[in-house]
């Protein structure tokens, strides 16, 4: 009897395995987000939490109002632009610091996507609206329906258009901004309009990322990115421990912060299988991407032998 409890319970674990990976992708194309943010502007951007619930509500209430797919994404994508645009707004042109203006777009966010929806969650249907990508469609589909391989291809293509762009001389103004802010401006670019520019960019990932997930959970709900920035982060760390010394080239470490989103779901599947109690799961992120943060800082301080200034004697 228990090996066959046992045997049922890894038939269990291994059939909720592709869902984990779906939504790892789409919660990759989030983590992506952050990435630029956090890898690439060296801004701590809390917006996310906001502009991911943002996406969703979007999505859902232009799919119910009777347009196509394509047009609700296209929708969700600028809403998130536009969430982003205001932070950068009030950290660029009022002066205040990146993360309070994160916290103050987010915070504004939550009345938006209430009025948005119009109260606190709106479902949608699969049966009844032609869903980019659903739950149901992990399994037991036509090959072009899969939930997973369409959001690997979306998440594909993605990294490209960013590869392409950040090679571009706006690309590189944005990316020497947040490698060197002082030196950046000294070459005449505008710095304020390359922040702006990447949180747009940023939360407009994010809000995608939203409208993707509410398609694929069937709702809207005005919660959905509570703990979204500490998901990417965790993705972020992830993947950069796991493939960053083998993936240097800036389209790979995009590949990798969605592969670590992967591994970030997979790992979290595994913990609720072997029972966890789920009210412990936030603070376990928490606490995974507190240590993947401060591995660099203890390595430095802890692992690494002091330099012995001048030559020999």
């Amino acid at each position: 009897m228990l090996n066959m409890f046992t045997i049922g319970e890894l038939t269990k674990l291994f059939n909720a395995l592709p869902g984990a990976v779906a939504q790892g992708l789409i919660w990759g194309i989030m983590a992506i987000g952050v990435y630029i943010t956090y890898r690439v502007l060296d801004i701590a951007d809390l917006t996310v939490d906001g502009s991911l619930g943002t996406g969703g509500a979007v999505c859902i209430m232009l799919m119910l109002s009777g347009h196509s797919v394509w047009v609700a994404m296209l929708g969700a994508l600028l809403a998130g632009m536009l969430a982003g645009m205001i932070t950068g707004i009030l950290h660029t042109f009022m002066g205040i610091p990146a993360i309070l203006s994160g916290i103050l777009t987010q915070l504004g966010l939550y009345s938006v996507n209430l009025k948005i929806m119009g109260k606190a969650n709106q479902a949608i249907n699969v049966d009844k609206f032609n869903l980019l990508v659903s739950l149901r469609f992990i399994r037991n589909v036509p090959v072009y329906k899969n939930t997973i391989l369409i959001v690997a291809v979306i998440v594909l293509i993605l990294i490209v258009l960013l590869y392409w762009f950040f090679g571009t001389e706006l690309g590189c103004s944005l990316r020497a901004t947040g490698c060197n802010d002082r030196m950046a401006r000294a070459q005449g670019i505008n710095t304020d309009f390359c922040r702006v520019l990447g949180l747009m960019i940023s939360n407009g990932l994010v809000a995608f990322s939203g409208a993707l997930l509410s398609q694929y959970q069937g709702f809207a709900d005005i919660n959905m990115g509570r703990g979204a920035i500490v998901i990417g982060l965790a993705a972020v760390i992830i993947g950069e421990a796991l493939f960053g010394k083998i993936f240097h080239n800036f389209a790979l470490l995009l590949v990798s912060v969605g592969l670590g989103s992967i591994v970030y779901y997979l790992v979290y599947q595994v913990v609720i299988w072997r029972g966890i109690d789920t009210d412990l799961l936030k603070i376990l992120s928490a606490v995974v991407v507190a240590i993947f943060l401060a591995i660099p800082y203890w390595k430095s301080k802890y692992f690494t032998k002091p330099v012995k200034k001048g030559g020999n004697n």
